[in-house]
């Protein structure tokens, strides 16, 4: 396991950074004036129905932890595969994004037989999500 001791040479601002501007893409992403509207009416929601789910904690940990959990590995895999500069681990991250999380929405979203704008507006979002995040680890190096 000789990439968990590379763990301890992160760049951990960099890290925190590129979690916070995940967050910061999907509250923009998702407010009904960018793609929200559109997201919840592919998923059959309205903004009455999202505000009644009981969620809380059940629905924000699991997806900050995730999001915290995409960027340390997106930081360890630079380092590791020695990615220099914001351009190159943008271009990184964005292949990362494409083949595993877009990847990911395609299939589970197409035996769930969700709308196909689900899959869009959701694996654009972690497509952007994740490419700013490459750019911001690779940039802080």
């Amino acid at each position: 396991m000789d990439w968990l001791t590379s763990m301890s040479q992160l760049n951990w601002l960099a890290i925190l950074l590129a979690f916070v501007s995940s967050l910061v893409i999907g509250f923009i992403w998702y407010m009904p004036a960018v793609l929200g509207r559109r997201w919840m009416e592919a998923i059959g929601k309205t903004e009455e129905d999202l505000k009644k789910i009981d969620g809380g904690t059940r629905i924000w940990v699991p997806m900050i932890v995730a999001a915290a959990l995409t960027s340390i590995v997106l930081a360890v895999l630079i380092g590791r595969l020695d990615v220099h500069g914001s351009l190159p681990a943008a271009f990184f991250a964005l292949v990362v994004a494409v083949v595993f999380r877009a990847g990911g929405h395609v299939i589970h979203n197409g035996f769930a037989g969700k709308p196909s704008a689900v899959t869009v507006i959701d694996s654009g979002h972690d497509i952007v999500a994740m490419t700013v995040a490459g750019a911001i680890i690779g940039a802080m190096q």
